[in-house]
């Protein structure tokens, strides 16, 4: 039986050497492209594949090719503009089992094409139930044996008959996911690398009219002395600012590396086209109207990033300031703004255009310089992902600064920069709300989950603009500190008070200030700074010289320096209340390390100190990956909830939210550690059966392959019982409870459950109502009692629950899993009493969680003392809760088919955790996630 187009498989990728492609499933309408990408074949990629001469294909073998089930047989394409340039397939050979073969065209190997196919085909062979690829390899076609051993498989191979035959085994393995990652960034990196670092570059647009876009990009290329040529594009005049011009960019006899586009946005496209028959890299489209204007110019935006993409390049904008990269081989300023600060160490992104141009003369104004510098604007293609991955490689980078508006794949954004928050400071702004003209959806989460995301992350969040060059002056360039102690040396009583109550206020922790007058000079200064940096009670020093009258400025500057120059501990300075880099502070004559940051005021030095303690104590712990939980049945968990998904398709009608109240068996909670994780990838490639025993190919197993995404689903509630078997899977076990609609059935539940008994409110809202629950119940009476309250209160149709009584004292918490669109799985917590309900108090981590997440996700919520013996509470086990934390995250990474579990209430005791309720929604998903599968551009 044949599936439908599985749309969901369509992909753009970034190849090995920057440029793009589109992947595809191949269709009956391809025939052609393949006759042509055959013609285009050399002998020997023929005899490669088919282990003979083949000139042409005959119409049967066209038809074969290109004709498939996309379960069974399946093949995909690679397409550059609108050739063919590369195919891949597998056809099933047996249970678990398909062929694979592919094809790539001569003048596009080694761009990496295959490798990205191959990782395409595998995550669609293990969709359709195949577990190995099998391929017979001649010995000398050691390109594509090359292909297949380096995806990171398991890979066995044999020889016979003159063929090496190659099988590798689809599970994901720690190697083959690493190879993508590895993959993934080197491509990205030098996607961006080719647009800062362009041989060339043409201006689109450019005109004569002083102010104009154009002619402003133009000037600003020149004024900074671009180191390659620059090509004005103008259809009518013969030069522009002294500078010949060409008609259009294909009349340049040259090569152009990057274009810079400022026509009006009827008249991009065209000029996309042209580029791409230039073969120019990339594209910095600073033109507006697009998605800004509305829904048509929305269209026009999505239609500019798709033909871009699909003929190779990549795309910054619309709509954007530009770009621009002070490197002294480069000296590139493709930007609208006039002012650019000087060579730095700082990389610098923003996604508003007409923000960038402020934020440039800010960066300026305080003398901080930068590496390189990108404006996103719409964020059409390139984004925020795109400059981590560049930035993690550039050795001028040290520092990075985010102004984001949107994201365009949140849970990618987060993996990137947790991986390069380790050796490289990100700070981010983020503004509330997703612009119009943005190629992003909102993100569906509190801005307080955004920033618990971002902390897990090792990301400094800060409020505003001027904490961005607060915080990145000062990790420019000072060193981390070791530890929250800060040393005061001041000039004044005042200021250093000041300091030192700013100090207690962001939770580090001042020594007394020295005070050494108004009159001290740079002797003094340098004695006092010297004392503290020496000190083992120290770990920064903040200096305050703010003289009453005009007094040795230069000399005590110069003694700063002189002390702490070689010093592992960071000093910052409120110097006369300059902001910035003073020229008098500057180790060269550019900042570079050991230049001293000064602030306005000491609050503001204190202030910016807070977030680097912050992150340099993130940065100290160990990075550990989730651990591993041998207890658990993630394959056991898988079939449930398929089972659950199907007998709700065939139930009459699917609710939409889920309240269940467990009623299986209990017991306490924690558990122990350990397992790798079930999904991945894995994939393996050989030669494919030929077209003449098409007649015998069997497809009886076509009908039972299974599609996960093809028909996604509303969300329906789960069955308790099958919640509670869901939790066991992972080592979680839920409190018995028994919902009765009588006393008589209340008395008669707790005399089986054991007494003493709780008599609380069924359904999912009743946790979140004061006076829902009766505790302590010892006996038929009290239960009787309890009954006639609740229906007095609530009416004779409420339904109740009993459960037996959980040994006290427990601190109730409520722990939560959601499905984000935009993030995957999110991890909450919060303790479960009223108050903390009321006020939001509630911890965000993505899953899955390594033990540092869950324990940093305890110690998130404003509540948490109460877990840790504080404010009369007695302490508890915190281990168990951290325990289950793990294992709901693991839960929830394994299974994207779970939309929603919460676990209300947990109580955490001092032997462990008691899950009292449990509800889940379940639903098939819409595709893979974000972040998930095989590498695709957002």
């Amino acid at each position: 039986m044949e599936a439908p187009y599985p749309a969901h498989w369509e992909a753009d990728v970034v190849l090995a050497d920057g440029g793009t492609a589109h992947v595809r499933p191949i269709k009956p309408a391809d025939a052609d492209r393949l006759r042509a990408f055959y013609s285009r074949l050399s002998d020997e990629s023929i005899y490669f594949r088919f282990f003979g001469p083949r000139p042409r294909l005959s119409d049967k073998e066209v038809s074969w090719f290109t004709t498939v089930d996309y379960v069974d047989r399946v093949a995909l394409i690679a397409t550059i503009g609108t050739e063919m340039v590369a195919v891949i397939r597998y056809d099933k050979t047996g249970p678990g089992e398909g062929e694979v073969a592919f094809l790539v065209e001569d003048a596009h190997q080694g761009r990496g094409v295959a490798s990205v196919l191959l990782e395409h085909l595998a995550a669609t062979a293990r969709e359709r139930g195949i577990e190995r690829f099998v391929a017979d390899v001649l010995p000398a076609n050691m390109k594509m044996m090359g292909v297949l051993r380096q995806a990171g498989y398991t890979a066995e191979s044999s020889f016979a008959d003159g063929v090496v035959r190659m099988t590798l085994d689809l599970t994901p393995t720690e190697t083959s996911t690493g190879v993508t990652t590895a993959r993934e960034h080197r491509a990205e990196a030098r996607s961006i690398a080719r647009l800062l670092a362009p041989g060339s570059v043409a201006v689109i647009g450019a005109s004569r009219e002083p102010g104009g876009v154009g002619h402003t990009v133009l000037r600003n290329l020149l004024a900074a002395d671009f180191s390659g040529p620059v090509y004005p594009v103008h259809r009518e005049v013969r030069a522009m600012a002294g500078v010949r011009a060409y008609p259009s960019v294909g009349a340049i006899d040259d090569q152009v590396d990057l274009a810079v586009v400022a026509v009006p946005a009827s008249g991009v496209i065209e000029v996309v086209k042209e580029c791409a028959e230039k073969g120019v890299h990339g594209l910095v489209v600073v033109s507006s109207g697009f998605g800004e204007t509305g829904a048509e110019g929305r269209e026009r935006q999505d239609e500019l990033a798709r033909i871009a993409r699909a003929y190779g390049l990549r795309v910054v904008g619309p709509n954007c300031l530009g770009i621009a990269n002070t490197d002294p081989a480069v000296k590139l300023n493709a930007t609208l703004a006039a002012t650019l600060p000087g060579r730095g160490r700082v990389g610098f992104f923003s996604q508003s255009g007409a923000l960038g141009t402020a934020l440039l003369q800010r960066v300026a104004q305080r003398g901080m310089g930068i590496s390189s510098f990108v404006s996103a604007g719409n964020r059409a293609d390139v984004s925020g992902n795109d400059l981590l991955q560049y930035w993690e490689e550039d050795a001028s980078t040290e520092v990075i600064l985010l102004y984001l508006e949107s994201l365009g794949n949140p849970r990618k954004f987060t993996r990137l920069a947790r991986r390069l928050a380790r050796s490289k400071p990100i700070v981010v702004v983020k503004s509330g709300g997703t612009p119009a003209g943005h190629s992003a959806e909102a993100l569906g989460l509190p801005d307080s989950a955004i920033s618990s995301l971002f902390s897990q992350a090792g990301l400094i969040r800060v409020d505003d603009l001027i904490q961005l060059f607060d915080v990145g002056q000062l990790l420019a360039y000072q060193p981390l500190p070791a530890g929250p102690r800060v040393g005061l040396v001041t000039n004044s009583d005042a200021l250093g008070l000041l300091a030192a109550d700013a100090c207690v206020a962001a939770g580090l922790e001042p020594l007394p200030p020295v005070n050494l007058g108004a009159s001290a000079g740079a002797a003094a200064f340098g004695t006092a700074l010297a004392d503290r940096l020496d000190s083992p009670s120290v770990d920064a020093v903040v200096v305050i010289y703010m003289p009453p009258i005009p007094g040795e400025d230069s000399a005590v500057a110069a003694e700063l320096l002189r002390v702490s120059q070689g010093s592992a501990k960071p000093v910052l300075a409120t110097f006369q209340g300059h902001l910035g880099m003073h020229p008098d502070l500057l180790v060269g004559s550019v900042p570079s390390r050991g230049s001293i940051p000064s602030y306005a005021a000491p609050e503001e030095a204190v202030r910016a100190l807070e977030y680097v303690v912050r992150y340099a104590r993130w940065r100290a712990r160990p990075s550990l990956p989730p651990p591993e939980l041998p207890d658990i049945d993630p394959h056991r968990a898988r079939t449930l909830i398929h089972h659950a998904l199907h007998q709700a398709t065939t139930a009459t009608a699917p609710t939409d939210d889920a309240a269940s109240v467990s009623t299986a068996p209990a017991s306490a909670a924690s558990a122990s550690a350990s397992s790798a994780s079930d999904a991945a990838a894995s994939a393996s490639a050989s030669s494919e059966s030929s077209a003449s025993s098409a007649s015998s190919e069997s497809s009886a197993s076509s009908a039972s392959a299974r599609s996960f995404f093809a028909e996604p689903g509303p969300p329906v509630e789960a069955d308790a019982a099958d919640v509670a078997e869901l939790l066991a899977c992972y080592g979680l076990s839920v409190w018995p409870a028994e919902v009765v609609r009588s006393p008589d059935e209340a008395v008669v539940a707790a005399e089986r459950l054991g007494w003493p008994v709780v008599l609380k409110v069924a359904g999912a809202e009743a946790a979140r109502r004061a006076g829902t629950v009766r505790l302590g119940l010892a006996g038929p009476d009290s239960v009787r009692h309890a009954h006639a309250e609740f229906v007095a209160q609530f009416g004779e149709d409420v339904e109740l629950a009993v459960q037996r009584m959980a040994p006290q004292p427990a601190v109730p918490t409520v722990v939560s899993v959601t499905e984000n669109p935009a993030f995957g799985p999110v991890v909450s917590f919060g303790l479960g009493e009223v108050t903390a309900r009321l006020l939001l108090d509630q911890g965000f981590r993505l899953a899955p969680l390594a033990g540092e997440d869950a324990a940093g996700l305890v110690r998130s919520v404003r509540g948490a003392p109460l877990l840790f013996g504080e404010y009369g509470y007695p302490p508890v086990a915190v281990d168990a809760l951290e325990d289950l934390l793990v294992r709901v995250g693991r839960l929830a990474n394994d299974l994207p088919e779970v939309a929603r579990l919460e676990l209300d209430q947990v109580l955490v005791g001092r032997e462990g955790v008691i899950i009292l309720g449990a509800r889940a929604t379940i639903r098939t998903p819409p595709g893979p996630r974000p972040d998930g599968g095989p590498r695709r551009l957002a």
